[in-house]
């Protein structure tokens, strides 16, 4: 998806009355703090309730000849809420940000310009002139507003991205599982994302033109990085490798910024060829999203959560619930990014399939989030949940040939939300980031109008 750097413009507000050079300097600081996280910001001066407001005249228009994303209003010290209203009216359709500066303390003496009182007047009155902003403010004893502004604008920059995320499926509705459909349109309209198919025949047919030279390259890229615990026939590595640079070709070319496989009715049932090697080659190589089973919701899942984190956002499926945690692993593949320690492999086979390159790391432990989007009967949901990641039982799946593997996996410790997060379960994959990211995912839900689910 195409990166849109953001572009702020940036208002200062204070009172007439209120000596100049203490606006002017408590908005310039403001606005550095900005510049000094690497905002593109556009200057539209200080604006006071001057009588002839000239001032605000002049911000409206070195702002309209920029085109901004998102629209400062800094707020320094008391300002009557029409001079705020009337200059943001003209900017109505961008989104904003109130942010009430904070005083100081001058030989252990509070100073204040009454900043709070100009954004509790305006708080109230903007949200009921139905302006889209966010309110933040500055606190004596610690409280930074620029921290909840980068929040804000780490949302508002994923919903620009979304909208021309492209997520490329090879086959449709492995299985023919219900949960992994999607409806274009709604999906368009309330997320932006794009899903584009290619057939599995394409794959295989690129695959037989891939020059030896790369195929070789990536060959001996394999046998160093990863971890196998006993040789791979060759013949199973080359294959996975032409089938991993046959879908790159088509990544590169059309700009995809995740991807779902036909597994089990495509990969396996026509090919025998089980994809976990493709997969890991696609999100190690790549540093792009990757669901098996043609799991498109998942897939966009991890676009929303890979933009907000920046993480790959790796997918993991329920195999068993336990009073107080659930058992989550994954049959095939993991990404390096969640891996603790070497990234190992295994060849194996399941049931009647040839053999297949396994993935068997351990999985890194700790806080983490769980996110699945969902449809819903107007639009889409979120389903949250944060969990404590910790190293799982022995356990194995059975069919797995002898000695069967210990397949990546964590049980997610929920305590006493196990059952009402259970009831709630929205499909078999969910997609995790370490870390609590509830916040921030529940903003951008609240900025998209997506409902939110908590568990």
């Amino acid at each position: 998806m195409t990166h849109h750097s953001l572009t702020l413009g940036f208002i200062g507000f204070g009172e007439v009355n209120t000596p100049r050079s203490i606006i002017e300097k408590k908005c310039n600081d403001a606005r550095s703090l900005l510049i000094s996280r690497d905002f593109n910001v556009i200057d539209g001066g200080i604006v006071t309730d001057d009588p002839e407001r000239i001032e605000a005249a002049n911000a409206v228009n070195k702002l309209e000849n920029n085109k901004i994303d998102v629209l400062i209003l800094c707020v320094s010290g008391w300002i009557p809420s029409y001079v705020v209203v009337r200059l943001a009216d003209q900017f109505k359709s961008t989104p904003m940000i109130l942010w009430g500066l904070c005083g100081s303390y001058i030989n252990n003496s509070l100073h204040t310009t009454a900043e709070q009182a100009g954004t509790s007047a305006l708080r109230r009155p903007m949200e009921e002139l139905g302006f889209k902003f966010k309110y933040v403010y500055d606190t004596t004893d610690g409280i930074k507003g620029i921290d909840s502004i980068s929040s804000y604008l780490k949302v508002i920059q994923t919903q620009k991205d979304l909208l021309t995320s492209k997520v490329v499926m090879v086959g449709y509705r492995d299985m023919n599982l219900y949960g992994t459909m999607f409806d274009g349109v709604s999906l368009k309209k309330h997320i932006g994302t794009e899903i584009e198919f290619i057939e599995m025949l394409q794959m295989v047919q690129y695959s037989d033109n891939i020059p030896a030279d790369d195929v070789a390259k990536y060959l001996t890229k394999i046998k160093s990085d990863w971890n196998f615990t006993k040789p791979a026939d060759e013949h199973i590595l080359e294959k996975g490798v032409k089938y991993f640079l046959s879908l790159k070709k088509f990544i590169d070319k059309y700009g995809y910024n995740a991807i779902s496989i036909l597994d089990v009715d495509g990969m396996k049932k026509l090919l025998n060829f089980p994809p976990s090697m493709i997969f890991m080659l696609l999100a190690n190589e790549l540093d792009i999203c990757t669901t098996p089973e043609n799991d498109s919701l998942g897939s966009v899942t991890q676009l929303i959560t890979k933009g907000l984190t920046g993480q790959l956002s790796a997918y993991l499926e329920f195999y068993e619930y336990f009073r107080d945690r659930v058992l989550m692993g994954v049959p095939d593949y993991i990404p390096l990014e969640i891996v603790d320690g070497p990234y190992t492999v295994t060849p194996s086979n399941f049931g009647l399939l040839d053999e297949c390159i396994l993935n068997v790391s351990k999985l890194r432990t700790g806080t983490v989030t769980l996110s699945r989007l969902f449809k819903t009967k107007d639009g889409y949901g979120m389903h949250l949940a944060l969990a404590e990641a910790v190293s799982p039982r022995n356990w194995q799946e059975i069919g797995w040939s002898d000695p069967a593997p210990q397949l990546p996996s964590l049980e997610l410790v929920l305590g006493e939300r196990t059952a009402s997060f259970v009831k709630n379960v929205m499909a078999q994959h969910y997609i995790i980031t370490y870390g609590d990211n509830t916040a921030i995912l529940k903003e951008y839900c609240e900025f998209c109008g997506i409902e939110i689910l908590e568990s």
